[in-house]
């Protein structure tokens, strides 16, 4: 009996340290993360039991905006947070978060399995990483089959420079009544001023912190001459920003024949911004040999977490698993930051929206072309006065030389 008695002692001490052992740790995401993160979570529980992980998911802007209050006050962060590759450079100078290239994480052994360009957007200037890749938007041109056909113009009419882009456009344009070539000219300039730049430069700061926007600045020049070029020859819809509601309608109406973007529009394009136009549109490589990136998300570690490892268990999870990463692919469409996902036999299967284009291989090779940017936490800044220079030059209030050496005094005030 006394020996019945001690067995059960200890199984029931072993139950009750396993269920002492089982943590719950939080996540904060953004759709369409969270959809990912839901549908990896079976495969996380059978690899670590003993971690329940809690989904915390608000809109866009109100996560990062929450995450900023978070980790400027030290207190509200969940134990992993989910971070746009528009924030990165701002949270990684700020503060607040996990530097995961040090012991216990060494994030660094995984920098040659990722994209190249990944990592350097969450490292800091004096070395610390505060996020690891998990998905990117590598850019691409769609164009409507259709449209082209009609105006006679070949794909390559439309890449093969930005000259030949504007001079294929007119004739879309006139043969197509009622059809834009692409829906505002500043993606133009948006591309143009990320092709190109040299190793150790940023978009708008040099490795010293010197400002690179200006009126000798050939990159800055030549962005803005062909986005003004692009408007005079009324080739765009004015539509604004992605997502906005002109841009929305255009794409819904059917009267775009091109679009810049990443590889990620095709999930919308299908799902409910174009899904009546399936089979029309193709996906090619940006014009005048461009490869850029449109978005990416990473994951960070705030260093107000109280659950650190279990935190870094599923990101690496998240991140690194080749399985996890193809799941986040079908699942979203998120394009997978890891190169082993990469090379999966679905990447090399025709897309049912593009007319069974293998496309997979176009957004493959240009997410294998990005070039890595050096980042700088006054980006965001720079970004909000640089795109207020060329509104000033599209609108025609400004020349190109006038607004750029108005939009360098006043990034250079603001850097200071």
């Amino acid at each position: 009996m006394k020996k019945t008695l001690t067995v059960l002692t200890l199984a029931l001490l072993a139950s009750v340290a396993g269920a002492q052992a089982k943590k719950t740790i939080t996540i904060g995401v953004f759709p369409d993360l969270d959809s990912v993160v839901k549908a990896a979570l079976p495969g996380f529980n059978k690899l670590y039991p003993n971690i329940e992980v809690k989904i915390n998911s608000l809109a866009y802007a109100d996560h990062h905006n929450a995450l900023t209050t978070a980790l400027a006050t030290g207190s509200g962060a969940n134990d992993v947070e989910a971070i746009d590759f528009g924030y990165v450079a701002k949270f990684a100078e700020g503060g607040g978060l996990v530097d995961i290239s040090k012991a216990p994480y060494n994030a660094g052994q995984y920098r040659s399995q990722f994209v190249a360009y990944t990592f350097p957007q969450a490292i800091t200037d004096d070395g610390r990483m505060v996020a690891m890749p998990t998905d990117i938007g590598p850019g691409s041109m769609f164009y409507r089959t259709d449209f082209l056909a009609k105006a006679g113009v070949k794909p390559s009419d439309l890449n093969k420079s930005w000259d030949s882009y504007i001079a294929a456009g007119k004739k879309i344009v006139a043969a197509n009544p009622g059809v834009f070539l692409i829906p505002d000219a500043s993606e133009v300039e948006s591309i143009m001023i990320r092709t190109g730049l040299k190793p150790g430069e940023g978009l708008y700061f040099d490795k010293n912190n010197k400002v690179l926007v200006g009126p000798d600045s050939p990159r800055f020049v030549q962005a803005f001459t062909v986005a003004k070029a692009v408007r005079d020859a009324k080739l765009d819809g004015h539509a604004g920003a992605a997502f906005s509601s002109d841009w929305t309608t255009a794409f819904q109406k059917g009267n775009l024949a091109t679009e810049v973007s990443g590889a990620w529009l095709v999930g919308h394009m299908q799902n409910w911004l174009a899904k009546d136009f399936a089979g029309k549109w193709a996906s090619q490589q940006l014009p005048g040999n461009s490869f850029t990136s449109y978005g990416g998300s990473f994951y960070g570690i705030p260093t107000q977490s109280k659950n650190k490892a279990e935190a870094w268990d599923l990101i690496k999870y998240l991140t690194t698993n080749a399985d996890q990463q193809i799941l986040a692919f079908k699942t979203t469409g998120a394009f997978p930051a890891l190169r082993a996902a990469q090379s999966a036999p679905l990447f090399n299967e025709g897309v049912a929206y593009l007319n069974n284009q293998k496309a997979r291989q176009v957004w493959r090779a240009a997410a294998n072309n990005i070039k890595p940017i050096d980042v700088n936490r006054l980006d965001p800044v720079a970004d909000q006065i640089t795109n207020d220079a060329l509104s000033s030059v599209l609108d025609g209030t400004k020349t190109v030389q006038q607004a750029l050496a108005d939009a360098q005094a006043l990034i250079q005030r603001r850097a200071r």
